[in-house]
């Protein structure tokens, strides 16, 4: 049956696999694993333990992760908010202490030693980025990575309104494989960032997307699109942000664009790649 499971959602090797698989896939040894907090601002997850392996996605400040194995200073695990599988930097994991209340809603914030603008950062987090809220100093939030802006964050029960255009405030970030941050981002991982800040769970690769995500609409004819509808090709994903306009992060430019969806359509399909999908996403603003 091992087949049947997608390695990257499920975390099983030859020699090892979560114990919840035990009976569905072939392993060596089975074990429960333990949950760590990333402690890092963007933490990598690897395709293999070593700095040169493929960067398949990253996790964000405050997730949590389900560690099966350690070894070599990477943990091999399982991201619990969407479940993507890898290897991590052991130093960028702790014991799980924060009881996050709070992510952070501009595109980056400083981490400051005390509610004061001058002081040297210790660390900058990016959007989505997951904190406790301990108190307030005047205009900071005292939390346990210390003190941010206090309209930088938001309570993790007030979704974003309108997940389009918190995705909208990516453009011109760097395209970066595996990426989701501003710092770099991927095509599915701007669709994952936005829709995650309105409390949408979304999964991490633009297939499963397309296989999940909202309902699939019939045609594929792009004039008929409506804000927030994805749009797919093999291998990619872009948001139809309204007026013709196609808002995705691609390799073609390197960075998080806008152009019109008729250049960006006959683009790619000069490159071999016809619209395979269109699913449409209904979000409560609730």
């Amino acid at each position: 049956m091992t087949g049947q499971l997608d390695p990257r959602l499920h975390a099983y090797r030859p020699d090892l696999a979560d114990e919840e698989l035990f009976g569905l896939v072939e392993a060596e040894r089975f074990v429960a694993g333990n949950d760590w907090q990333v402690t890092s601002p963007v933490a990598p997850v690897r395709r293999a333990p070593r700095e040169g392996a493929p960067l398949d996605t990253e996790a964000l400040r405050g997730e949590i992760v389900r560690v099966f194995e350690t070894r070599d200073g990477w943990a091999w695990g399982q991201l619990r908010e969407d479940r993507y599988v890898g290897w991590l930097p052991a130093d960028q994991l702790g014991s799980v202490g924060a009881r996050v209340t709070h992510r952070v809603s501009a595109l980056r914030s400083f981490v400051f030693p005390a509610p004061d603008m001058k002081r040297p950062p210790v660390m900058a987090l990016p959007m989505n980025a997951r904190l406790e809220v301990l108190g307030a100093e005047g205009t900071f939030a005292r939390t346990e990575a210390g003190y941010v802006a206090a309209r930088h964050l938001t309570p993790l029960d007030e979704p974003a309104p309108d997940w389009v255009a918190v995705a909208e405030r990516f453009v011109g970030t760097p395209y970066l494989w595996g990426g989701r941050s501003s710092l770099g981002i991927d095509c599915s991982g701007l669709v994952q960032m936005g829709l995650a800040a309105s409390g949408v769970a979304c999964p991490r690769d633009s297939d499963m997307q397309a296989e999940s995500l909202g309902v699939r609409i019939e045609s594929t004819d792009p004039s008929k699109l409506e804000r927030g509808d994805l749009v797919f090709w093999k291998g990619h994903v872009g948001i139809a942000a309204g007026q013709g306009i196609l808002l995705h992060a691609n390799a073609h430019h390197m960075e998080t664009v806008v152009e019109p969806i008729g250049e960006a359509v006959a683009r790619i399909s000069d490159a071999g790649h016809e619209i395979s999908g269109i699913r449409r996403i209904a979000v409560d603003p609730a």
